[in-house]
């Protein structure tokens, strides 16, 4: 038997997560080949913790455990202990995660799982206490147990076969497919998805789920929903849409100061959050108050996406372009509860307390902190809008910003102009703003992941079609720096993580597709081929990569990558969509572009392949549903023939809720397209955009819904309205 590695390999890493664990006095190891190999040859299991840098339980867990030299002495003689970021392994974490979710019943992180040299999981827990408690065991008598048992060698044989139960469990659940269906779901899965949204939904607090918490956002629940109203004019889908959206955008989910979300809340009604701020959640909520606005025309939820949009430029952005990761929750704050002055919130820690990391310290407020920023009848004003007390709705007496007071009501109470009420807390925003800039900020985690910035460019890409074509410039600028720096041109392949000038990673399913999903997104709203170029690339190496013919589906990690106890899919949507449902959905709008291509035959395998569990539990799969939707109906497209599109066109195209569809920019005339297809690499002209050239030197557009085309129009509105009618 080997001796233990005898050191902590973390400082060598660049993601942020491992660094926060590299002066533990465990021995931690990154996964990879050297830590898999010394316990192999030392025949111990490994101890697998994973997390990521905005996880506060796993902070936790680190200050009670990983702290700790008695646990560290355990660890480091008996496991090789092996430190994870789920934010650069999701296949790893999906992998385990999903045993987690198969033995308990619950998953969450910090996930700890305990594996046998081979990989195979055979204990698992999330959060494991010191001592005993609430049922969990103490993680260091616990730790003390499977050594023991691992020693033993009837104890040892038990456990092996456990490890085989549950890898086999893992192939039943993530790579096995079901023998394929005759026929693809038909439209009508929509309509049972959105009735199990609806049958979900919290009517009393918005969103869905009636226990006492905590809430989560579902943005795709919220599109689908949004889709059923505009095919059917359900008022219901609409109302518990709105609903929603109005309910994550008052309360504390959202930052009502600097705008951007929070990960979920930690009650029913939205009140208090869980302070890490996500890339993802960033991402994907402001498009659902973009086909919000859309639909209904309030101004409210367009105002909500474009300051979710400056808090991304803002505080989530790279210098040169790419999206960073995630804003910690924690920041530092006072430990001196009494201290209320706006000195001890800005985290001075000369007298009155030694300043340390608080969950939610750089967010919250006191009545004493908003005085010292404004004058004390807008304090007042701004108190009673934002439900700011003495007593507070979060720890120490401080209060989460929740807008509790209409402004009509406000108006009425101080005797004020309505119009003059919304100037004066729109000034006193500002101006908290401001003070709060001076406060100690939230850690930021400084990777950029190729998917994460798919889906930030796909927003800021909805965003230049709905509210500002400017936006696409920082959609165009992330998706340069993504190229530069984690796609090889050459090998056409594409990296994970990039941090300080260290790439490191095969991309996943999920990098693949919603980068893929951004840049095609980023055609439609500019008419750049090259980005429609790059959708392509990104497409091709899906099929070459990840989709398996004998199964019928694609899977999460590439064929190339590492082989894991077992090769997950991605079936359902969770934080993220899911990887398996966006790129089939993505397939289906690329299958116009590349009739050399078997993306079309690839969908509608995938589809027929998953059709049960689709037809089944839609809910659970909301972006296989869509994209389910899409293919049997025959999605909306629109051809523009245009050099350059039309201000009246952007407008009339920005103002209508096409969910969807595809917006196909083309040359105006034939003669151009030879330069377009060299950029694409086709031999042929597409036949989205084959005889579909501008007429009488003016715009045109060609319209097609439901497998039925109009002829060329040169009024926007009157082939819009041909394909909603047909």
């Amino acid at each position: 038997m080997t001796t233990p590695t005898g050191h902590n390999r973390l400082g060598d890493e660049q993601s942020p997560y491992l660094r926060q664990h590299a002066d533990n006095p465990v021995n931690w190891q990154p996964w990879d080949d050297d830590a898999l190999a010394e316990a192999r040859e030392r025949d111990v299991p490994i101890f697998l913790s994973i997390g990521y840098s905005a996880c506060h339980w796993c902070h936790v867990m680190a200050d009670e455990s990983f702290e700790d030299e008695a646990v560290a002495d355990v660890l480091n003689d008996e496991f090789v202990p092996i430190k994870v970021d789920r934010e650069e392994r999701p296949d790893l974490d999906r992998v385990y995660q999903t045993i987690c979710q198969l033995v308990s019943g619950r998953g969450g992180w910090p996930l700890s799982v305990w594996l046998t040299p081979e990989g195979k999981p055979f204990y698992v827990g999330t959060y494991f206490p010191p001592q005993a408690r609430q049922g969990a065991p103490g993680f260091l008598d616990l730790l003390r147990n499977i050594s023991n048992s691992w020693d033993s060698e009837e104890d040892r044989a038990e456990m092996e076969n456990r490890a085989d139960q549950w890898t086999t469990a893992l192939d039943d659940q993530l790579a096995d497919t079901p023998d394929p269906a005759d026929e693809t779901p038909d439209v009508d899965v929509l309509g049972t998805a959105a009735q199990a949204a609806l049958r979900g939904a919290d009517r009393e607090h918005g969103g869905f789920g009636s226990g006492e918490g905590p809430k989560f956002p579902h943005p795709g629940r919220i599109d689908l929903l949004l889709r059923t109203y505009d095919r059917s004019g359900r008022g219901e889908a609409l109302n518990v849409a709105t609903e929603t959206l109005d309910a994550m955008a008052n309360g504390g989910l959202y930052d009502q100061v600097g705008g951007g979300f929070h990960r979920y809340t930690v009650d029913r009604s939205w009140t208090v959050p869980h302070f890490e701020k996500m890339l993802y959640d960033n991402a994907e909520l402001p498009k659902s108050y973009l086909a919000g606005y859309q639909v209904t025309g309030e101004p409210r939820y367009a105002r909500i996406a474009q300051e979710t949009f400056a808090f991304v430029e803002r505080e989530l952005t790279h210098p040169d372009g790419g999206f960073f990761s995630t804003l910690d929750a924690q920041s530092e704050g006072f430990d001196d509860e009494n201290d209320e002055s706006a000195e001890s919130a800005d985290g001075d820690d000369s007298e009155g307390g030694e300043a340390e990391r608080e969950e939610g310290a750089f967010y919250v407020w006191t009545p004493e902190q908003v005085r010292a920023v404004l004058d004390e009848e807008d304090a007042e004003l701004f108190c009673d809008r934002y439900g700011i007390t003495k007593r507070g709705n979060f720890e120490h007496g401080t209060s989460v910003l929740n807008i509790s007071t209409p402004v009509e009501e406000l108006a009425e109470e101080y005797d004020i102009d309505r119009a003059d009420v919304s100037e004066r807390l729109t000034n006193a925003r500002v101006a908290l703003f401001e003070a709060r800039e001076e406060r100690p900020r939230p850690p930021r985690d400084e990777k950029v992941l190729a998917g994460w910035n798919g889906l930030m460019i796909s927003s800021f890409a909805m965003g230049a079609r709905v509210l500002d074509p400017a936006l696409a410039g920082a959609a165009e600028r992330a998706l340069s720096f993504v190229r530069e720096h984690l796609w090889d041109d050459d090998a056409k392949r594409l990296s994970r993580r990039f941090k300080d000038q260290d790439v490191k990673g095969d991309g996943y399913l999920e990098d693949y597709a919603f980068l893929a999903r951004g840049a095609f997104d980023l055609y439609q709203a500019t008419g750049d081929v090259d980005h429609l170029a790059f959708a392509l690339d990104l497409a091709r190496v899906i099929e070459a990569e990840f989709w398996d013919d004998e199964k019928g589906t694609l899977y999460f990690t590439p064929a190339s990558g590492e082989q894991l106890v077992t090769r997950p899919q991605e079936l359902t949507d969770s934080s993220t969509p899911s990887s398996l449902g966006v790129a089939t959905d993505l397939l289906v709008d690329l299958d116009h572009f590349d009739s050399d291509a078997d993306f079309g035959d690839i969908a509608e395998r995938v589809l027929k392949t998953h059709a049960d569990r689709i037809r089944g539990s839609p809910l659970e799969h909301v972006s296989l549903a869509l994209a389910a939707e899409k293919f049997a109906r025959g999605g909306l497209e629109l051809t523009l023939a245009v050099d350059e599109l039309p201000d009246d066109w952007w407008e009339v195209l920005a103002g209508r809720y096409l969910p969807g569809a595809v917006v196909s920019q083309r040359p105006h005339s034939d003669d151009e397209l030879d330069e377009w297809l060299d950029v694409l690499g086709l031999d042929e002209v597409p036949p989205i955009w084959a005889g579909r050239d501008g007429k009488n030197g003016k715009a045109t557009v060609y319209a097609c819904e439901s497998f039925a085309c109009s002829p060329p129009q040169t009024d926007i509105r009157q082939a819009l309205d041909w394909a909603t009618k047909n």
